[in-house]
């Protein structure tokens, strides 16, 4: 990398996300040696947050399977047929969910439903397991596909503290991973959420084909937000048989490391969650995405259709590496 491209990642106000991070700032990020990188992802993240302190969430599939999308990546689409089709899962079930959740320590319980978007009646139910879910005490998240402004009025009305809607990749390889909806479509409900005063939710997922470009400019475009996502999930696909990106080539771990660090020095005030695909993460790979800047993980036995750690084996992890759950 030249002198010049270094000092322009180096002037890089730390807490400062958006238009200073183009696409080629972010691959100069990508392209420094990676213990660089590494300090300068540890440097910015003590800035802002407790190094040693990782935030759980939970994540619990209330509706699986019968998208009417055509995601590559996923099983719950109706054209895979993968999951199993089923119905919205009745609010007392959720509820005990949650509950077991924080008996295991979360602190955030996300609920998911496998559609385009919720249909009106199906919001009322999702609104009052909200509703519930926070009278105990915990943060909420849904991810329901796109919304409409009257939808977010509803849900902020509900008490949502975050709407999950991942950006899954760059604009540029989008059609590559799904053509039922646009990117703008996605860029439109984040939108409708920050107006409505809802915290945001969003990452992508890495290991689909894409190029580090294409990663590049996933990071940069969620920096460059008008409000950055507060939290940020960086997801490792997981390939499922009978998905289109089944045989998805390997991602380099290091190059997910990367991607986690770069996460953390452009947007250095957001929540960077390791997500999908931790469950088939080395000990020592996820030790090095904490010190990429990672400080959040979903915690429990499964996200929506994949494996994760159990409980105990994060325990156990955090025990190893001095880590404490909050």
């Amino acid at each position: 990398m030249s002198v010049s491209a270094l000092a322009a990642v180096s002037d890089q106000p730390a807490a400062l996300a958006s238009p200073q991070w183009t696409v080629e700032a972010v691959m100069a990020l990508f392209d420094l040696p990676l213990m660089d990188l590494l300090w300068r992802a540890q440097e910015v993240h003590r800035r802002h947050f407790d190094a040693n302190a990782i935030q759980r969430s939970a994540l619990f599939s209330v509706k699986t399977g019968g998208c009417s999308e055509n995601c590559g990546y996923c099983s719950q689409s109706a054209k895979h047929g993968q999951a199993p089709r089923e119905r919205l899962k009745p609010v007392e079930e959720v509820v005990a969910a949650a509950q077991k959740a924080k008996d295991g320590g979360a602190t955030r319980f996300c609920m998911g439903a496998a559609w385009r978007g919720p249909k009106d009646g199906d919001l009322d139910r999702v609104a009052e397991m909200v509703r519930q879910v926070k009278a105990m005490g915990l943060e909420t998240c849904v991810t329901l596909g796109m919304l409409s402004e009257p939808q977010t009025v509803r849900l902020k009305a509900a008490g949502l503290d975050y709407y999950n809607h991942n950006l899954d990749t760059d604009a540029e390889y989008y059609e590559s991973v799904v053509t039922t909806h646009s990117y703008q479509d996605r860029l439109d409900t984040i939108e409708r959420v920050q107006d409505a005063g809802i915290k945001v939710c969003s990452g992508g997922i890495v290991g689909m084909g894409e190029t580090r470009r294409n990663r590049a400019g996933l990071i940069s475009q969620l920096a460059s937000l008008a409000t950055p996502p507060q939290s940020v999930p960086i997801n490792h696909l997981v390939p499922i048989p009978g998905t289109p990106m089944e045989n998805a080539p390997r991602l380099d771990p290091f190059e997910f490391v990367r991607t986690i660090a770069a996460a953390r020095i452009t947007m250095p005030t957001s929540w960077v969650r390791l997500s999908a695909g931790r469950g088939e993460m080395s000990d020592e790979l996820q030790a090095m995405c904490f010190l990429a800047g990672a400080n959040s993980i979903f915690y429990g036995d499964h996200l929506l259709t994949t494996e994760n750690p159990e409980f105990a084996r994060d325990d156990v992890l955090f025990g190893r590496l001095g880590l404490r759950g909050i």
